[in-house]
């Protein structure tokens, strides 16, 4: 009725309406169908046009809850291409970002932006190695935290002015992040030089030296019980929050791993999960594995058909994998991030066992786990202090 009655209001109905008013009835509350028929029926208006990725797009900008229900009808239906979530959540982190830069030194910083952007691109289309979001992300975070410095601090307004004293004065307030700061304004400096717009590039003489080798935190024996009791044993805990803790506390699981964990990952009969890039299945302890179970119960109650473990209000009418956000905010709870969980566990392994071997069953490189030698973690942590 809600769906006959929008087409009435509408000069050109879509021929699919009554088709996605179909789809809504099994999935959602009746009450709630007609809401998001509701909605839809504001972007039909605003849109001006019902094609459906058109409408898509800008559902993605405006509504996004109604572009999860939209998005998956219409890839069911082969009426639109999927949306590139991760892009979107990307796009949306850079300009929270640029917006924060005083406004007087912000269009370099723009201009910045879209000079790592186009590189990525051209990275991707030649098939080397494309920059992550991430490391686009802690590019800006450097200008952008700099850009702040100069605003309040030296009272400068215009990037031609900086010199290497700023620098120097910026880079000690933030010793932990000096090296990645450093990077960041080496590489916008180097652009703007480029474009000329500043005459010499105030980073040339600058060094960040940093000691080699792991130096993060890790967990006391005491907390490791600790958690693995509350996640192997307290049926309140969240399935995310026990399924994430145990993957990444005894199996080093990355949360980017985590993330692209689907059904074709699990073997059920040998009771393994493929994860990331690891050159063998890994097996999992009855614990992990009762808490991948109750991801898969969980999910079967909210009615889903995204294939990923971990689904969410926002991927459950997709087949969109969860965000890095929402898997290292499920142990919020415990007040710890997944990376520590990861980082305890190859440091406890390759104080124990050959460091090889341990590259080797986590596909990771030589250099990347011999970081983590006994001579760079606590010394509590070594089989015999």
């Amino acid at each position: 009725m809600r769906a006959a009655n929008l087409a009435d209001t509408l000069d050109d109905a879509p021929l699919w309406l009554d088709g996605f008013a179909n789809y809504l009835t099994p999935r959602l509350h009746p009450q709630r169908a007609c809401a998001m028929l509701t909605r839809l029926g504001r972007q039909l208006t605003a849109t001006g046009g019902v094609h459906p990725q058109a409408l898509l797009d800008r559902a993605a900008d405006t509504d996004a809850a109604l572009a999860g229900w939209l998005e998956d009808f219409f890839t069911r239906n082969r009426l639109a291409l999927p949306l590139d979530w991760e892009e979107r959540r990307a796009a949306g982190r850079r300009r929270r970002r640029i917006a924060a830069i005083p406004e007087p030194v912000r269009p370099a910083a723009e201009a910045f932006a879209e000079h790592l952007l186009a590189k990525r691109e051209r990275a991707r289309r030649a098939a080397t190695h494309p920059r992550k979001h991430a490391t686009i992300d802690a590019r800006l975070n450097a200008v952008r935290d700099f850009a702040i410095f100069l605003h309040t601090e030296r009272g400068k307004t215009d990037w031609a002015t900086v010199d290497v004293t700023d620098i120097e004065a910026f880079l000690p307030d933030r010793p932990s992040r000096r090296a990645s700061h450093l990077g960041g304004l080496r590489q916008f400096f180097g652009f703007a030089a480029r474009t000329r717009r500043i005459l010499v590039d105030p980073t040339r003489t600058l060094t960040a030296p940093q000691p080699w080798g792991f130096r993060g935190p890790t967990l006391t024996r005491e907390r490791e019980r600790s958690l693995f009791r509350r996640w192997s044993t307290d049926p309140a805990v969240h399935p995310h929050e026990a399924l994430v803790g145990l993957l990444a506390l005894l199996h080093g699981a990355t949360t980017s791993e985590i993330c692209d964990l689907t059904d074709e990952a699990i073997d059920h009969h040998g009771r393994t999960v493929r994860i990331g890039r690891r050159p063998r299945p890994t097996p999992l302890d009855p614990w992990t594995w009762a808490a991948l179970q109750r991801c898969l119960d969980h999910r079967q109650d909210l009615g889903s058909g995204n294939p990923h473990l971990l689904v969410t209000t926002r991927t459950k009418a997709t087949r969109a994998a969860p965000s890095d956000g929402y898997v290292k905010h499920t142990l919020d709870p415990v007040g710890i991030q997944p990376r520590i969980l990861r980082s305890t566990r190859l440091a406890d392994l390759v104080t124990t066992v050959d460091a090889k071997l341990v590259a080797t069953a986590y596909g990771m490189t030589s250099d990347g786990v011999i970081a983590y030698l006994a001579d760079h973690v606590d010394t509590a942590r070594l089989p015999n202090p």
